[in-house]
């Protein structure tokens, strides 16, 4: 059974960064690819980015492009994602998750394993 373990939220003034990591557990951890969802209150869960475990292509919503950037450390079974430049419209629970599938990176549905996610919050 994997685990995944998000930390690094917190609370940070527009134009301010933060790091995210997903630190993953379990013999059974050998995804083709990982990525990073969030969600703000009343809102659905949405794709931030996601990336390819073994070749490292990376993909990223368009409201993040430029911005942020996901990466990952095989030997650790760690993902992160830097977080610049963040605005209040970034405000959400943070969460990571792993999947088998090669197709469709952007759907939460595709996705085999969660994170318990993390809050972060950008102020004004």
């Amino acid at each position: 059974q994997v685990q995944l373990v998000e930390t690094g939220g917190g609370l940070v003034q527009a134009g301010g960064s933060l790091r995210l990591s997903c630190a993953a557990s379990g013999r059974a951890f050998s995804p083709y690819g990982m990525g990073w969802f969030r969600q703000a209150p009343g809102k659905e869960r949405e794709f931030v980015a996601a990336i390819s475990w073994n070749g490292g292509r990376t993909y990223y919503a368009d409201s993040v492009k430029g911005r942020f950037t996901i990466s990952r450390d095989s030997a650790k079974n760690t993902m992160y994602l830097q977080m610049n430049n963040l605005k209040p419209e970034d405000t959400a629970v943070y969460y990571c998750a792993g999947r088998q599938s090669i197709v469709d990176v952007t759907n939460p549905l595709k996705y085999d394993y969660w994170g318990q996610g993390t809050q972060v919050t950008v102020s004004s």
